[in-house]
């Protein structure tokens, strides 16, 4: 029996929620799910923006499956995700990208992995008023930190077999921050002989993604640069509604969609729920899951492969129910088999 938290969030998110409840579900495995809740909704209806319980639920379970939050954009409260990824130190965020068959794109044949370093650069939020007319942000930059995403992402290379790791940084400009996370990186490679360090400088890295994503395995980069490219990897591949995420620590994960709360369509039954059920999908394998993770990434990938079952913004016309339904008989026929 595993005891795991559920976030529903804001907009969307209760639907695609519960889609991803529904397929973990139904792959036998006893799950008892703590249904707590943050965001915009709650603290409109009580003036707090993420409860008490949530966070004891967090703590106690270890692990999270989160919904999308609303942010609000320039003013209001800061962001739920980095708080939660600050707060309990979810250093590492991990986002495969890979190319989707049933999908109409330019691209194929990609399958990355971007490793994003979760805690401090630019949004560790050290920001202040330097004038009526300016403002200020610290980048900050430190060893630990540097080190410990690194080996994160040689460690993965290592273990499933890759053999080069992307680093991603700006050193050329900016000497000491960037300059530091790349020091660290060529530290740390020396320690995997088989496993080949490549630099590159991250408007380059933008302008090789979208000519030949495919050369591409393990990426590892900073705060902001891998925000920005976690988001154009998504839309090689179809967007951030077919994109997993996870936010993972030394001792508690969180597993999240990545896209928004989308509240124009919230209640209608057309949300595209894959991108949780995949990010689910990521928590069974890190939970020790692995045949049943694989289980569920099968049925996604055939389900939207076979474009019967599929919502509006993939090409059909199936609801959120229709297509987890869909996932769903996909799986059970699959783990029978």
């Amino acid at each position: 029996m595993y005891n795991i938290t559920l976030i529903p969030g804001d907009g969307i998110g209760p639907e695609v929620a519960d889609a991803a409840k529904n397929v973990v579900e139904a792959t036998g495995l006893e799950v008892k799910w703590d249904i707590v809740n943050a965001g915009l909704t709650v603290y409109e209806e009580t003036g707090v923006l993420v409860p008490d319980k949530v966070f004891k639920s967090i703590e106690k379970n270890k692990v999270a499956l989160k919904g999308p939050i609303t942010t609000p954009v320039g003013s209001g409260f800061r962001s739920i995700n980095v708080m939660l990824r600050k707060k309990y130190n979810l250093f590492s965020n991990v986002r495969p990208i890979r190319t989707i068959p049933g999908i109409n794109t330019p691209f194929k044949n990609i399958d990355l992995v971007i490793f994003r370093e979760n805690t401090e650069g630019l949004y560790s939020g050290i920001e202040k008023k330097s004038s009526e007319d300016s403002a200020e942000a610290i980048k900050l930059t430190t060893k630990d930190a540097s080190i410990r995403i690194v080996k994160e992402a040689f460690s993965y290379a290592e273990k499933n077999n890759k053999t080069k790791v992307t680093i991603v940084h700006k050193a050329n400009i900016m000497k000491l921050t960037d300059g530091l996370f790349l020091d660290c990186a060529r530290e740390i490679s020396k320690n995997y002989p088989n496993i080949d360090l490549e630099e590159v400088i991250v408007d380059n890295m933008c302008m090789q993604l979208v000519m030949n994503p495919s050369q591409f395995q393990v990426i590892v980069t900073t705060n902001l640069y891998g925000d920005i490219l976690s988001d154009l990897c998504a839309g090689l591949v179809g967007g951030l509604g077919l994109v997993p995420g996870a936010n993972i620590g030394n001792d508690l994960a969180i597993f999240e969609a990545v896209h928004g709360s989308a509240p124009d369509i919230a209640g209608k039954n057309l949300a595209n729920p894959t991108a949780i059920i995949l990010s689910a999908a990521m928590m069974l394998n890190h939970l020790g899951e692995k045949e049943k993770s694989n289980f569920i990434v099968d049925a996604v990938l055939k389900t939207i492969d076979e474009g019967k079952f599929v919502t509006r913004d993939l090409g059909g016309s199936a609801s959120t129910n229709d297509m987890t339904n869909a996932i769903i008989e996909k799986l059970l026929s699959l783990s029978v088999d």
